[in-house]
């Protein structure tokens, strides 16, 4: 998550560039992206892709992201077949876009922005991408008598032209009192769309009118690369609100509808333009507003998304090109059904994420058109769309609780081009795709991939079944050109991919697993147990207590820490606590009661500060959830917690309690350190310095001991967290790379069950995610960073370190004192449901990715551990993929955790696992 270069200096960013596939029916008309009035904001910076050469390319020319497909369903005249005169065309960037960031002096590709100033080629470009639609929609239509249709779906299509009374959910109704304390004074933090002139009436043209509200008092649009001093919730009451053009979602936005009295958001049919709702315009250039893999800090929650009055061959639902911290929840998207829709509810072409739930699709081409580094999607339903899921490329992707009715495929991932080395397979632009806890009704096809013995590189492509109802799918998985699972059963464990139990495996092109078991604490109704995040539909705003009408004043100077602590202590039974937006400093423990609710206001901010989190040897938490032995229920969402200078010794939460399955629970809650206004850790303090000695660090930019700790008796419900230390800034103008010391990530102890679900921890000085004697854990799609200044300084730099803490005493070069991607020890009853695990530099420098060595180690397997069940595993540039030390001498009876004498029992190297950028495991397991 870096910036976009500077002037001569090179500054690739952790989020590679990656597709832009434009589907059939997909218009750019940038024109319609800025209404007549809108001004660039203040904070307007360098723009277009130009500017951001985001990632090293893979040094085995392997495409990154996406490429002209090839290969696919059968049909009567056999396969899909090359298009030979437009892949010439297509092949720099192809269907996903290849684009790639050379070495100095190589070769280079030309970028999207160098291709579309011509306008042949835009032309060309945009006629290839339909005809290449079409011919993967005819690829779908192939006969099968075993499939049986579901009725249609209970749903009914939204009626315009109705506008509904006005709602009871408390959103609407409660007292306005946030502030930005280091934003602009009088700044509007809440926006009711209707406010600035929307009907909602199903008639009137409401488009000017919502991109004012989400404009208004310069924000963060076009030509800003971030900024968490102007966020915004738009709020859209109940209503049809009629667009011809994009809404345009602005940098730290929140986009809620109703919850009670969901409002609809309908495409008219004069609508020009990409989708209605934009995250992220094109220009005409190519070059789009934000840098989308630090395209930060985003939610949509609670519409109907409505295409239908739509010329059926044209229009997207949502264009969603984001990364951390950002949601898409409660949206049904209702598009033209039928074999000539062109239509799109979600289409997402780059990015890197991320989570979405509680979706539905009606109708349309494509229900979601997914291409993003890394993301976890649950609980999402597909109702008559030709193709369900299009996994245009990815490094990992977890789906969950996928129900797919009455479509001809369910999940396509076999996009990728013809390979290079005359084999006939397929160069595959996908990494790994997890399929889990999910049914399949009325469908010909369940998953289509390309995986086969010839395609390439080794393990892209790789393939995880868990759990996935396929008796109403006639085949289950099609790969390589052949049936390779049959439908008409439940599939408990398979896989295709390279498949290890402990340091023994390799690559299986499709294999039955030992199902692994899973504890019954883990589940609900055999399956993996999931709650969405709550949002009050039911009660009153009478009920919701202000937190600043409670006496905080949230100014970003004030000690608050009494007037949190008295309002929490004072909640009757029923009550909602309320934090309006604002930064509220907090300098002592804030001891959160066991039965307890509390809800922000576009995150708004407790920042730990002051001598009593200064002691790193004596780690204090800032808000401590019960107390060891406790039982019962805290809800929080919708928060962030940040430090405030030095506070080595900060444990920004500590969870304690014990609860029913779900009843504590974290959604949308970010742990955020530095690189943001009032946390005295930006770039005018620890500007990145890879030319100095960091042996001795700046005290100044040492931040918190560690961010999160589930103690040993806590069960907690953890959803869509980022857990990062900044490396950019996301306020000061420069927006340059930083140096912040934070020792530790995420600690697991718990026994108790949790649940971890679209998490991330970045940048973290000893590890990112250590699970010690935890037990009961289920993770899906974990995603974590190495600081990009390791080894200057290595990882025992500048934190003391605890009895749990890795020693790396077995150590013989810096590239093995790094942090830790993740760390389990003694720990049993584990499920990984994918992870990406990214090591990009080696102080700075890229040289090492080129070589896949920026660090040894990235997975530590230690002590007892047993029942470690790790799915769909990718590392970067990490020598050792998973490091096995189970069974090592003395492991077992070690004083002291970390402090072991004898070396690794095994490992599973990079170098045997290649993937599309990354290398990837379909299981590791012991």
């Amino acid at each position: 998550m870096l910036p976009p270069s500077k002037a001569g200096v090179s500054q690739p960013t952790d989020r590679i560039p990656a597709p832009r596939a434009r589907p059939a029916g997909l218009r750019n008309d940038p024109e319609s992206n800025q209404e007549a009035g809108e001004t660039d904001p203040p904070c307007a910076g360098p723009g277009g892709d130009a500017d951001r050469n985001e990632h090293p390319v893979d040094p085995a020319g392997l495409y990154l992201d996406g490429s002209a497909r090839s290969g696919g369903l059968p049909d009567e005249g056999g396969t899909i077949g090359d298009r030979e005169e437009l892949l010439q065309l297509l092949q720099p960037w192809g269907l996903g876009l290849k684009r790639e960031t050379r070495e100095p002096g190589a070769a280079a590709y030309p970028n999207f922005s160098d291709i579309l100033a011509n306008p042949k080629n835009r032309y060309l470009i945009m006629l290839g991408f339909s005809f290449l639609t079409l011919f993967l929609g005819a690829g779908m239509f192939y006969g099968n008598a075993g499939a049986k249709p579901l009725p249609e779906s209970a749903v009914t299509a939204p009626q315009a032209g109705v506008t509904a009374a006005a709602s009871s959910y408390w959103m609407s109704s409660v007292q306005r009192q946030g502030t930005t304390p280091f934003g602009a004074a009088g700044y509007k933090v809440f926006r009711n769309v209707k406010d600035y002139g929307a009907k909602g009436d199903g008639a009137t043209d409401d488009t000017a009118a919502i991109n004012t509200a989400i404009a208004d008092g310069s924000r963060c649009g076009k030509g800003c690369d971030s900024s968490t001093v102007r966020p915004a919730i738009i709020y859209f009451p109940p209503g049809t609100y009629m667009v011809s053009k994009p809404l345009v979602q602005y940098y730290y936005t929140q986009m809620i509808g109703d919850a009670v009295d969901i409002p609809v958001i309908k495409g008219m049919p004069s609508f020009a333009g990409m989708a209605l709702i934009d995250a992220d315009p094109y220009e005409n250039d190519g070059s789009n507003w934000f840098t989308n893999q630090n395209n930060f800090f985003r939610q949509v929650r609670n519409f109907v998304i409505d295409l239908t009055a739509m010329p059926a061959t044209s229009g997207a639902g949502i264009h969603w090109q984001v990364a951390q911290a950002t949601s898409l929840q409660n949206i049904r998207f209702e598009m033209v059904k039928g074999a000539e829709s062109k239509q799109l509810g979600i289409f997402m072409d780059n990015g890197s994420g991320g989570f979405m739930t509680d979706l539905v699709f009606n109708g349309g081409n494509y229900g979601a058109f997914l291409g993003s580094q890394q993301f976890t999607t649950r609980n999402m339903t597909f109702n008559n769309c030709n193709t369900a899921i299009f996994m245009n490329w990815n490094w990992g992707w977890t789906l969950k609780s996928i129900n797919v009715n009455n479509c001809k495929v369910g999940v396509d991932m076999a996009n990728g081009s013809p390979s290079q080395d005359g084999s006939g397979g397929v160069n595959q632009t996908v990494g790994s795709v997890i399929l889990m806890d999910s049914k399949f009704t009325g469908v010909q096809l369940g998953v289509n991939s390309s995986f086969a013995s010839n395609s390439a590189p080794l393990t892209g492509g790789t393939l995880i079944l868990d759990n996935v109802d396929l008796t109403g799918a006639a085949d289950g998985v099609f790969s390589g050109g052949r049936s390779i699972l049959g439908g008409g059963s439940v599939v408990k464990s398979w896989a295709q991919g390279s498949i290890y139990n402990g340091g023994t495996g390799g690559r299986k092109e499709g294999a039955v697993l030992n199902t692994p078991t899973k504890p019954a604490g883990l589940l609900q109704n055999g399956a993996v147990f999931e709650r969405s995040k709550p949002q009050y539909e039911g009660v009153p705003a009478s009920s919701f207590v202000s937190i600043k009408s409670k006496g905080a004043k949230g100014d970003g100077a004030t000690d608050d820490t009494q007037a949190i602590q008295s309002a929490m202590n004072s909640l009757a039974d029923g009550q909602i606590l309320y934090f309006d937006h604002g930064v509220y400093i907090v300098t002592d423990t804030i001891k959160v009661p066991n039965k307890i609710k509390m809800t922000g206001e576009i995150w708004p901010i407790i920042m730990a500060a002051g001598p009593k989190f200064a002691e790193q040897t004596q780690l204090t938490p800032v808000f401590q959830v019960g107390q060891p032995g406790d039982t019962g229920a805290v809800e929080m969402s919708d928060m962030i917690f940040e430090t405030q200078g030095n506070t080595p010794g900060a444990v920004l939460m500590q969870w304690n309690q014990d609860g029913a399955a779900g009843a504590n629970g974290m959604w949308d809650v970010h742990f955020r350190v530095g690189g943001s206004a009032g946390t005295k850790l930006q770039s005018d303090t620890c500007a990145k310095s890879p030319q100095s000695d960091h042996t001795n660090v700046k005290p100044e930019c040492v931040a918190a001991g560690l961010l999160m700790h589930t103690t040993k008796t806590a069960s907690v419900y953890v959803e869509n967290c980022w857990f990062w230390v900044a490396d950019h800034e996301l306020d000061l103008a420069d927006h340059n790379q930083i140096d912040l010391y934070n020792g530790r990530g995420v600690l697991i102890e718990s026994q108790k069950p949790t649940w971890w679900y679209g998490t991330a921890s970045e940048h973290n000085v000893l590890y990112n995610y250590q699970l010690n004697g935890a037990q009961n854990v289920f993770m899906g799609f974990i995603q974590t960073e190495t600081p990009y200044y390791q080894s200057n300084p290595v990882a025992t730099t500048p934190f003391l370190l605890q009895d749990s803490d890795p020693k790396f005493e077995d150590c013989t070069d810096n590239a093995c004192k790094k942090s830790w991607g993740v760390r389990v020890i003694d720990s049993k009853d584990v499920f990984i449901y994918g992870a990406g695990l990214y090591s990009f530099f080696e102080n700075y420098a890229q040289t090492c990715v080129s070589g896949q060595d920026c660090q040894t180690n990235m997975v530590a397997v230690e002590g007892t551990t047993s029942n470690l069940n790790m799915f769909a595993l990718s590392t970067k540039a990490s020598v050792n993929m998973v490091t096995n030390y189970v069974g090592a001498a003395g492991a077992a009876t070690q004083e002291a955790l970390g402090k072991r004498a004898a070396k690794a029992v095994n490992s599973v190297q990079d170098a045997d696992n290649r993937s599309n950028f990354c290398a990837t495991l379909a299981f590791w397991g012991l």
